[in-house]
C-alpha cells in the first residue's frame, strides 16, 4: 500500500519557508518520494506500517497550511496514469523488499 501526503503550506515569510523546508525534509527522510510539487508518496508493506508513518507525520505537522494523508492500495497506485508533455510515463515502482531472518 502507498501513503500519500499532499500539502499546501504558506511560504510568504522566512519562518513559513523554514517550516515548509523542515516538513519536506522530514518526508524525504521517512522514505517519501516526490510525485509532484507538494505531493509525496511512500510505499508501506501494511496498514500498520502506514499508521506508524502517519503517526510520526502528525507530530511534525506545520502550524499553518493544510496537509492531507491518504492510503491507497498498490493496485490502485498501479492504475495511475502519468503524462509528461502529453507523453505517457511509467509510474514509480514499489521498492524491492528485503527478507530479514
Amino acid at each position: 500500500m502507498w501513503l500519500v501526503a499532499m500539502f499546501d503550506l504558506p511560504v510568504k515569510t522566512r519562518r513559513e519557508r523554514k517550516a515548509y523546508a523542515k516538513f519536506r525534509t522530514a518526508l524525504l527522510r521517512r522514505g517519501f518520494t516526490m510525485l509532484q510539487f507538494s505531493v509525496y508518496a511512500r510505499y508501506c508493506s501494511s496498514e500498520e506500517a502506514a499508521d506508524v508513518h502517519r503517526h510520526h507525520l502528525h507530530k511534525i505537522l506545520p502550524e499553518a497550511g493544510q496537509v492531507r494523508l491518504m492510503t491507497i492500495t498498490d493496485r490502485q497506485f498501479g492504475k495511475m496514469e502519468v503524462f509528461c508533455e502529453k507523453n505517457h510515463v511509467a509510474i514509480e515502482k514499489p521498492p524491492e523488499q528485503l527478507l530479514l531472518f
